[in-house]
């Protein structure tokens, strides 16, 4: 056996953090992997869930939570493990969904997608916003009534009426940027793009420089929340004013 190995910290010496994605997710992967700071690994694990993103198929996923959770890096130090789906979030609960990670990831923090958004939100001082959504009525009902009870101001909220999320990842960032810079109301603080599979960190500077306000984006705001929980505070280029001044 060698006994001269040399050894250093690792590709991810800073931070790991981990992501339970749902099982057709396209998306959030990409991202992730392509805006983490150099010395922070991004490690995912996918829960059961058919294409339909409906309530109850969100619903249902509670589940496999823990599993996926457990699948991620065992015993690999998660600094943060989070459910990275913006509508199963609030159709479950976030306290439903935390509980759940921290069952089959008990040593990082758990937290979920539209956690970071709010935490977002709150740190830009913006209660009152509009949202856009790839969502059915059902579900966007949900998330409307979800982010009042914590004492934001839905202004409006469009929705596209997609089910199936195969086709949510195909929208293109110019639809998803027009149509954001089209809901903005002169008493909105922000504006706020619902959803992980939608390609939106491509056009937040876009968005936030014809508004004037800041765009406040689904994997955007997951991504600054873990990296924050870990203890990571790198300013990000091109990720709005979120990453830029906060």
């Amino acid at each position: 056996m060698l006994s001269d190995i040399s050894f250093d910290d690792g590709r991810h010496h800073r931070a790991k953090l981990g992501f339970v994605v749902l099982a057709m997710e396209q998306t959030i992967e990409e991202d992730m992997m392509r805006l983490a700071p150099p010395g922070v690994g991004v490690h995912f694990s996918r829960a059961p869930m058919a294409n339909q993103v409906t309530a109850a198929n969100l619903a249902a996923m509670v589940d496999g939570l823990a599993n996926s959770a457990a699948l991620i890096l065992p015993d690999g130090d998660l600094e943060v493990v989070c459910y990275a789906c913006t509508s199963g979030s609030v159709v479950m609960g976030e306290d439903v969904v935390c509980s759940e990670l921290a069952k089959g990831c008990p040593g990082a923090v758990p937290t979920t997608l539209v956690s970071g958004v709010f935490a977002a939100l709150d740190t830009l001082r913006a209660r009152r916003v509009v949202v856009t959504t790839p969502y059915l009525d059902e579900v966007n009902q949900i998330e409307v009534d979800y982010m009042e009870g914590l004492g934001y101001e839905v202004l409006d909220l469009v929705g596209m009426g997609i089910t199936n999320d195969a086709d949510m990842v195909r929208v293109t960032p110019g639809y998803i940027r027009d149509l954001a810079i089209s809901i903005d109301r002169p008493d909105a603080d922000a504006i706020f793009v619902s959803c992980g599979a939608l390609r939106t960190v491509e056009v937040i500077d876009e968005i936030e420089e014809a508004t004037g306000k800041p765009c406040v984006a689904s994997n955007q705001a997951m991504l600054w929340h873990c990296l924050r929980l870990a203890g990571i505070d790198d300013q990000l280029v091109g990720l709005g004013r979120l990453f830029r001044e906060h």
